[in-house]
């Protein structure tokens, strides 16, 4: 004989009321204490990362800072980054979006040799990528001579250097990117494609591009703002000459030593550019985490 308050209900069914408490019952607990030991050296890291940011803003001439960006010098190194960035972006998008397709989706032996090959610029001084092209583009070089004596083209110490030097170490930014979007791209469109006649070129440019637009687009972000803040290759393979080779990070270095408030100014300005970089890119971190 069931009760009246458990009349018409099956067993093992809670009781009317019972189940938001049930339930928090079972829910696991997802806060927990951060042990000390593990606090203490991620309060440092942030520390070590955030103060020297902190002391540039602090440091900031604020008040003669619009002077010193309008200044002949600083308008012509700004000038000449901005260009040089864009221009080894385009060469990047150019001669890395078929780079990365080749090592997604191509199979052929030593691929993950070359793999490791397009991705050494990320872990190689600079300045040991400046000497390199050196030896492979200057007048001497491996290929400079021979572009010298057929063409008459010279790259070191140019603004057509600095644009060779930017994308060396830009490149493999856009090629990883591209990359893991190719990857994470379903094939199989591809294939439908080809199946209907289309060839693998024209697969690619019209249903395998517009997939992975947003890794190019996210790649080429990247790769414009390492140009803009290439230093060690830019001054060993094309120099420091205003005008024509003096860039951002290398106006930044001599003003240093001369105009400090010039330098800050200069600083503020690519400490902008990193932060509408990370902006830019937000969205597509947050997904990818």
């Amino acid at each position: 004989m069931l009760s009246g308050g458990s009349k018409g209900r099956r067993p093992g069914t809670p009781r009317p009321g019972t189940r938001f408490r049930t339930a928090r019952l079972r829910t696991p607990r997802l806060r927990a204490g951060v042990p000390l030991p593990l606090l203490l050296p991620a309060l440092l890291g942030l520390a070590f990362l955030v103060l020297p940011l902190v002391a540039l803003l602090v440091r900031a001439p604020w008040r003669s800072l619009p002077g010193q960006l309008t200044s002949v010098a600083v308008w012509q190194a700004l000038r000449l980054s901005l260009i040089t960035a864009t221009a080894a972006t385009a060469v990047a998008l150019v001669l890395g979006v078929p780079l990365a397709w080749l090592l997604a989706r191509a199979r052929f032996p030593g691929r993950r040799l070359l793999r490791a090959l397009v991705t050494l610029p990320l872990v190689l001084p600079p300045v040991v990528g400046g000497v390199a092209l050196l030896l492979a583009l200057g007048r001497n070089g491996i290929v400079g001579r021979w572009l010298d004596s057929a063409f008459g083209v010279t790259l070191p110490f140019t603004t057509a250097g600095v644009v060779v030097a930017e994308a060396f170490v830009a490149m493999p930014f856009l090629v990883i990117s591209v990359e893991g979007t190719l990857r994470a791209a379903d094939p199989r469109y591809e294939e439908a494609a080809t199946t209907l006649g289309a060839s693998r070129f024209t697969a690619f440019r019209r249903v395998t591009l517009p997939m992975v637009a947003p890794g190019v687009a996210a790649g080429a972000v990247l790769a414009w703002a390492r140009a803009l803040g290439e230093f060690g290759a830019t001054i060993t393979f094309a120099g420091n000459f205003p005008g024509r080779t003096q860039t951002m990070p290398l106006s930044v270095y001599l003003a240093l030593q001369s105009d400090p408030a010039a330098a800050i100014a200069l600083s503020l300005v690519l400490l902008a550019v990193s932060i509408a970089v990370l902006a830019g890119l937000r969205d597509r971190w947050m997904a990818a985490s």
